[in-house]
């Protein structure tokens, strides 16, 4: 299903282009090429419960340092690694 434009007789390459540009707007192409370029697959149900159980463990052991008092060190650190990791 491509778009195809064969140059006429006498026909300015540049009028030539401007019709291919039509007919790939009227075909639709690019409106189908916007929607579908930023779609992401959806995560699989186990995915999505594994992040969750990930999420749940990090608020409570960052809930667990802050009553000990430890929760600025340990954000410092994970700052850190962040950091590190970028580079």
């Amino acid at each position: 299903m491509s778009v195809e434009v064969h140059r006429r007789r006498g026909e300015s390459f540049d009028s030539m282009l401007r019709r291919f540009g039509r007919k790939v707007q009227m075909s639709g192409r690019i409106i189908q090429a916007k929607k579908i370029r930023f779609h992401r697959r959806p995560k699989s149900p186990a995915l999505v419960r594994a992040a969750a159980l990930k999420r749940e463990q990090k608020k409570g052991y960052l809930a667990y340092l802050e009553k000990i008092g430890k929760l600025d060190e340990e954000l410092e650190k994970m700052k850190a690694k962040k950091r590190f990791r970028r580079r």
